[in-house]
């Protein structure tokens, strides 16, 4: 868990290259048209990738590719229906689930944290609202902050940890043995990615609600939507079957493969087909109404209407928005070289990276997961660089 908050940040270029617009598949090609062969050899693993393998499903005015790659580390085959873990792709969930509550009455997305959990945090914080928990605009820490790094193996022999809310809220804000963590900036004034601020945001669910994370995303969203192959299983560390395997390796360079492990309330599973029902829903109008689903694509701004800065000035966002921010609530947007912009997610557990993404029309959409063999973050942008080219280049 202490790796989540850093991971989609460090995935976030290599990742969201990795989303699909695919051009039909048919026997007479044009020059937009998907070329299923390219497609094909854009997720095959090479070694040194530090890719296991991957699945992938790309669409475009209503046709569709999908394919897998095998599992370079057993020679086994991967079935393109394979479930893998989806990181922080559960963030859009949560998000939807607060837009619902919003659009219920039930909350104000600009009333403050301490409004609705008095003294859930410490004194020395500033007010900070649920949008900016949800738009990462919070200030607040990141998960488990100042904590030291574990050795790979400690990370590999706790993984099927699981930390409630409370636990990942006391323990960031109220750790024992270090100093307690102050915010980073003054909320509303800058963005940084923070995984943190939906932890804290999952609490407020629940608190809302009366009941768990994962019965609100199960009913607001898989039911809804027939996501029968996506779940939020909690204390369950076991993936359905068939699934991605991601490796991890070990102090020896031993490959383990830690498809098996915990997480917290909102940790989930899911399958490319479900996640493109997860976004196509999204932005069709099943999950959200107008003005809720408009905070999809409403990146923060400051009191001169100019986009908020990332706070370390890095490229969350190119062309002329370069270092400014590039997330709205539950979503990133990621601009293309014809001036389109796809929106969606990325996600990174231990083992996995994924992302779905969506033109706002639905016509671009597409959904990928690697399953890694290195501890390199970045280990799969080869394989994401490759798909968006063959996906895009028409």
């Amino acid at each position: 868990m202490r790796r989540s908050s850093t991971l989609a940040v460090a995935a976030l270029t290599a990742a969201t290259m990795a989303f699909g617009a695919v051009a039909p598949v048919q026997a007479a090609q044009g020059p937009a048209d998907l070329d299923p062969t390219a497609l094909h050899e854009a997720i095959a693993v090479h070694p040194g990738d530090g890719v296991a393998g991957a699945v992938a499903r790309v669409s475009k005015a209503g046709q569709t590719w999908h394919g897998a790659s095998g599992d370079l580390v057993t020679g086994k085959p991967v079935k393109d229906e394979a479930h893998f873990r989806i990181g922080s792709i559960a963030k859009t969930f949560e998000a939807v689930v607060l837009l619902q509550l919003s659009a219920e009455g039930r909350v104000d997305l600009d009333e403050t944290v301490q409004h609705y959990m008095p003294g859930l945090l410490p004194e020395t914080f500033e007010p900070v609202t649920v949008r900016q928990l949800l738009n990462h605009t919070s200030g607040l820490p990141q998960d488990f902050e100042g904590a030291p790094a574990p050795p790979q193996d400690e990370v590999i022999d706790n993984r099927f940890d699981y930390y409630t809310f409370d636990q990942v809220i006391q323990q960031t804000l109220r750790p024992k043995g270090r100093p307690w963590p102050g915010p980073r900036f003054t909320p509303g004034t800058k963005q940084e990615y923070n995984s943190f601020g939906y932890r804290i945001a999952g609490k407020l669910i629940e608190e809302l609600t009366g009941h768990s994370l994962k019965r609100e995303i199960t009913a607001r969203v898989l039911v809804p939507l027939k996501m029968h192959d996506t779940s939020a299983p909690a204390h369950n560390v076991q993936i359905p079957r068939p699934y991605l395997p991601g490796y991890v390796p070990d102090s020896k360079g031993e490959l383990v493969d830690v498809n098996e492990q915990g997480g917290n309330p909102s940790s989930m599973i899911s399958t490319t087909v479900d996640l493109d029902r997860f976004i196509t829903g999204l932005f069709n109008g099943r999950l959200l109404r107008p003005a809720q689903a408009a905070e999809l694509r409403a990146l923060p701004r400051g009191a001169d209407g100019r986009l908020l800065p990332y706070a370390d000035g890095s490229n969350c966002n190119i062309g002329p928005d370069k270092g400014s921010a590039c997330y709205s609530i539950g979503l990133m947007s990621f601009p293309l070289p014809d001036g389109s912009v796809m929106w969606g997610k990325t996600g990174s557990d231990l083992g996995y990276t994924s992302g779905v993404f969506a033109s706002p029309d639905l016509n671009r959409r597409g959904v990928y997961a690697v399953g890694t063999a290195s501890s390199d973050t970045n280990a799969a942008s080869s394989i994401g660089k490759r798909l968006a080219l063959a996906a895009f280049n028409d």
